[in-house]
């Protein structure tokens, strides 16, 4: 189980039992670090990033957040349960 103190680096919410590692640089772009992340949260970012537009952003969380509709899918995700999950387009 992780950390109490852990969040989801995208939307800040506590983590429960469902927990990936998103690369702010795309391995294929070089990048090695890695940021948790809820599985629906990962499917938002690379839903509306490309690889090379991640790999300019880097790990600038704000520059993420940014994306109007990255911003409307965490104003909607934020009160929902650590291991909600639903379909991403």
């Amino acid at each position: 189980m992780p950390d109490e103190e852990q969040t989801c680096w995208l939307c800040e919410r506590p983590f429960e039992t469902l927990i990936q590692w998103h690369h702010p640089v795309p391995k294929a772009k070089k990048g090695r670090g890695t940021v948790p992340v809820h599985p629906i949260c990962h499917k938002a970012i690379h839903a509306n990033f490309t690889n090379s537009q991640l790999a300019r952003i880097g790990d600038d969380r704000d520059s993420v957040v940014e994306n109007d509709t990255v911003a409307k899918f965490i104003d909607w995700v934020k009160d929902k349960s650590p291991d909600f999950h639903a379909p991403t387009r």
